[in-house]
């Protein structure tokens, strides 16, 4: 079942998990390895895989990020497919064809598989918000399996933009160079911008997995900066709790 929902400005906002599990060995590294100088435990690294759904006033659905995919999805050679998005709609009240907007935080494989099935296009109604600066760098199974499939589906911005009333997504770049996340109200539902809690602690701490870790951590430590000051909400891709208060 999914969590249970926020209210903020005036949308309900329901955490979807996607999956739990660990990385796979095609990806596995030790903690020491995927954040360097951050002295954690080797022990199993437990992801959640977070989506979010937003539902406003007016009626509109827009889902961020579409989770791992199906069993044989770009994320199955590391990540616990199959996903269970469609369960957790459901479970929301929710049917992918109810679906308005999909906004995509970046192109990986964990956050923007579950945008297709088999069968193609598996938010038909939805138009799919990407940053240009990833459509410029995505590529192999991403491009070939998740882009092309929605290419005629796509809303792309450069940078800042309200896409939905209310809903407004920022380019965050760093873990990817269209990285972005997104706001609605003193909500910041943030991707990968934050990996692992102890990054909050510090955000220099770099992951392995990041395109370019300085400006990932250049980045993280400012929008950090400017969400503590506003006393937001973080809503993590891959903590275990979804929501947490700054």
């Amino acid at each position: 079942m999914p969590h249970p929902p926020r209210i903020v400005a005036g949308a309900e906002v329901t955490p979807l998990c996607d999956a739990v599990g660990a990385m796979g060995p095609a990806i596995r590294r030790p903690m020491a390895e995927t954040f360097p100088g951050a002295a954690l435990d080797e022990e199993p690294w437990i992801l959640h895989f977070h989506c979010y759904l937003i539902r406003d006033r007016a009626g509109r659905v827009t889902l961020v990020d579409t989770g791992i995919g199906a069993a044989d999805s770009p994320a199955s050679s590391w990540a616990p497919v199959p996903g269970s998005l469609d369960a957790e709609l459901a479970a929301a009240g929710v049917t992918p064809a109810d679906v308005d907007v999909v906004i995509l935080t970046h192109l990986h494989s964990d956050h923007a598989s579950g945008a297709v099935t088999d069968a193609g296009l598996r938010f038909v109604n939805a138009r799919h918000v990407v940053q240009q600066a990833d459509l410029d760098v995505v590529g192999g199974e991403m491009l070939d399996r998740v882009v092309t499939p929605i290419k005629d589906r796509l809303h792309v911005v450069e940078g800042d933009e309200e896409v939905v009333p209310g809903v407004r997504v920022h380019l965050t770049a760093g873990h990817t160079p269209g990285h972005q996340i997104v706001r609605v109200g003193e909500l910041a539902i943030t991707g990968d911008l934050v990996l692992h809690p102890v990054q909050l602690a510090d955000p220099s701490i770099h992951y392995v997995y990041d395109d370019d870790p300085e400006r990932a951590a250049a980045t993280r430590a400012e929008v950090l900066a400017g969400l503590r000051a506003e006393r937001a909400i973080l809503a993590t891709a891959h903590f275990t709790d979804p929501f947490l208060p700054l």
